[in-house]
């Protein structure tokens, strides 16, 4: 396997990549001087995922809901009875796995024995071994997990606040899915989803850290299980989402010590990937900074009437067919730090924004793209993230710099509009 290099003229970063024949994306980007290095094996596969026309197939699958993060479950149990977690300690490896809504993800960090840790990590996600017997077992386990976010007040605001931007993308569905929809999950239904998103052509591995690109390129190769690339794309079938939203406020009474909010704002420039996308980002993340972050007039002013504290947070969440984004926090009147966003929305909507604003917020983004990249963990998720959408964050510059202040100025009016906007609220009981 032959990797191709790069090395950016603006941060001096370097990078090997390339595609395995296999159709494995792999992407080396060295860090000297370095102690930890991390390293991500992932698919581009999460808990939307549910209905999917197989590449040479003609008809629809469908799925039970939830199946994407039970399959990464038993991705851990070996045909011989082993445990992947001791093997990994023996090499002083951390090992881990997630899925979100897009992608499903197994990783490990380690300061030594990369080469062997790589090795035990390419194994196991290329060994699934499901029965009958050890699916029904893990229901029990995967059920007592969903049982316990019921009463988690961060988790359940976050999903409330989803069902009210979204009429009808799986985006709204719990990623591990409901104790009903798992209770449908078969060892047939988990190796057919295997064998269609785990095909290497869906996956890529992304290393980050003090290590020697060749070593680890002849790793991957070697480690590269007989794997027959599709010739097409997974075709992923998702239900048409209007423009509008479900509704524009939630309730709900748990275990918190203070009320919790999340407000927000449905994207419906939506149905692309690649630099248009991650150009949008740019975008929306300036403005919810000079709207609402921290150095914001608006800030200011909920900060000293102590409706809001330091838990105040700002994010734009994208992927090619959704989008939105979110302010949360705490608030003793999470209705009165709603009605003042919105206020602050129509003020600058009337009297414009500022020029200098844009300016000193879009050095700050920079500053955050090069932060990004002092953390070998954040910087291979943030990484592989990007590439499942087509987007080449190690080129981030490229885009960066082609954002102006009428691009800014035209995304506000876009995205910043009060009928698309939602507010979910847990109160204490």
């Amino acid at each position: 396997m032959e990797l191709d290099f790069i090395k950016s003229s603006i941060t001096g970063e370097e990078m090997y990549y390339g595609k395995h024949s296999s159709g494995l994306g792999v992407y080396i980007i060295p860090k000297k001087d370095y102690s930890k290095t991390y390293a991500i094996f992932g698919t581009r596969y999460g808990s939307v995922d549910s209905k999917f026309v197989v590449p040479g197939e003609k008809e629809l699958t469908e799925v039970p809901d939830g199946i994407a993060h039970y399959l990464e479950h038993k991705m851990f149990d070996q045909p011989d009875g082993s445990n992947v977690f001791d093997k990994f300690s023996k090499y002083g490896g951390n090992a881990n796995a997630f899925t979100s809504f897009n992608m499903t993800a197994y990783l490990f960090a380690a300061t030594a024995n990369i080469e062997e840790n790589l090795e035990t990590l390419m194994d196991y996600v290329q060994s699934p071994y499901f029965t009958e017997e050890s699916v029904q077992k893990e229901q029990g386990i995967i059920g007592q997990e969903i049982r316990m976010y019921d009463d988690n007040g961060g988790w359940k605001l976050f999903f409330n606040f989803l069902n009210c931007l979204y009429q009808n993308h799986p985006v709204k569905k719990e990623i591990a899915g409901t104790v009903e929809s798992i209770s449908h999950i078969t060892a047939d239904y988990l190796y057919k989803c295997y064998n269609t998103f785990y095909n290497l052509s869906n996956m890529s591995i992304v290393v980050v850290g003090n290590v020697d690109a060749a070593k680890i390129a002849q790793v991957i190769e070697k480690g590269v299980k007989k794997n027959e690339p599709f010739g097409e794309e997974i075709k992923k079938v998702y239900p048409e989402e209007p423009k509008e939203i479900e509704k524009n406020y939630t309730e709900q009474k748990l275990s918190v010590a203070m009320p919790l909010f999340m407000l927000g704002f449905k994207d419906t420039d939506t149905g692309y990937g690649g630099e248009k996308l991650l150009k949008k980002s740019i975008e929306i993340n300036i403005l919810l900074k000079m709207l609402f972050g921290k150095s914001s007039k608006l800030y200011k002013d909920l900060y000293e009437k102590g409706l809001i504290n330091n838990s105040f947070s700002l994010e734009y969440t994208m992927q090619p067919d959704y989008g939105y984004s979110s302010i949360d926090g705490e608030s003793s009147d999470p209705k009165a730090v709603y009605d003042a966003v919105i206020n602050e929305v129509e003020r600058v909507r009337k009297e414009g924004l500022s020029k200098e604003d844009f300016e000193r917020i879009k050095k700050v983004m920079w500053g955050q793209y090069i932060r990004s990249q002092n953390d070998v963990e954040d910087y291979a998720v943030t990484f592989m993230q990007h590439l499942f959408m087509d987007i080449d964050y190690f080129n981030y510059y490229d885009v960066y710099k082609t954002v102006t202040f009428d691009d800014v100025k035209n995304r506000f009016d876009e995205h910043f509009v009060k009928e698309r906007s939602a507010l979910s609220v847990v109160n204490p009981v």
